[in-house]
């Protein structure tokens, strides 16, 4: 074999096996392109689960805060509702003594023009 037939040779060796690297690296950029994607679905699934994690929990503290501030309202109104209760109930009484003592007085001084006819 001469030094051409020798040249020819290695050239066709060196371009079929670039061929066969490269079909294989074709099949292997393949598989990793699907890992990939499947990777990435993981990696997706996982961020949403995390991400209603966290949505669940600040609802769950908003609705704590929602019902103590609530509470504390329906407390506050109780008491002034008791407390509006308790003075009317006092002034309602002093005007009914008042009332009654001012009739007594008047039906005294009634009583005394009429307990003697002229």
């Amino acid at each position: 074999m001469d030094l051409k037939q020798f040249r020819n040779r290695m050239g066709t060796v060196v371009v079929g096996a670039a061929l066969l690297m490269g079909g294989g690296a074709g099949i292997a950029l393949a598989q990793t392109a699907g890992q990939d994607l499947k990777t990435a679905g993981h990696d997706t699934k996982d961020a949403t689960k995390d991400a209603g994690h966290g949505i669940a929990k600040g609802t769950k503290k908003v609705a704590h805060g929602t019902k103590a501030g609530t509470e504390k309202a329906y407390d506050k109104t109780k008491e002034g509702t008791e407390k509006t209760y308790d003075k009317t109930k006092s002034g309602t009484k002093k005007g009914v003594h008042k009332t009654a003592n001012e009739t007594k007085k008047g039906a005294d001084k009634v009583s005394d023009k009429t307990a003697n006819p002229q």
